[in-house]
């Protein structure tokens, strides 16, 4: 038999099963939010826009520069406060940290074959989510270019890592 003290009332029973899902998930919901703000924000820049970026890369239209030389600077703000003030991660309470990655062989190459990809797909990688979002058809062959991309480069790095090793 069942003990009728021991049973919360429904209401607070929701209310503990709600907050105990977002208390599990809140690096996950926090990170949907924030890509749903950032894919809005962007479609509102018309960085999700083919033309922009194409003229972006004619030296047509400056547009997107200035919302990209915005966003870098934005970022660099915010990175120096949080420096700063040394603040803790929202969900982890742990302090902020930002490690300078080492310089790595190949840098340059991957820097210029991503650079061939946002000019050929007038897309990088942040903004296909987005385009997805909107309905753009395209948008879903650059995103599998882009998985395709990423599982041959880590299968290339495997392959040389086990090479250097024998």
């Amino acid at each position: 038999m069942e003990d009728k003290k021991t049973r919360y009332p429904s209401h607070k029973a929701a209310w503990l099963t709600l907050y105990t899902f977002f208390h599990a998930h809140r690096n996950n919901i926090f990170g949907w939010i924030a890509g749903i703000v950032f894919g809005f924000l962007m479609s509102k820049a018309g960085a999700t826009t083919f033309d922009f970026h194409a003229k972006m890369f004619l030296m047509e239209n400056f547009q997107l520069v200035i919302v990209i030389g915005t966003a870098v600077v934005t970022a660099m703000i915010g990175v120096t406060i949080l420096k700063v003030f040394k603040i803790n991660a929202v969900t982890t309470g742990e302090p902020v940290d930002f490690v300078k990655k080492p310089y790595q062989t190949g840098l340059i190459t991957g820097a210029f074959l991503f650079g061939i990809g946002w000019a050929m797909t007038a897309s990088c990688p942040g903004t296909i989510p987005a385009m997805i979002g909107e309905g753009k058809v395209g948008a879903i062959f650059t995103f599998l270019g882009l998985i395709l991309g990423t599982m041959a480069f880590g299968i290339l790095k495997t392959y040389m890592a086990q090479n250097k090793a024998s």
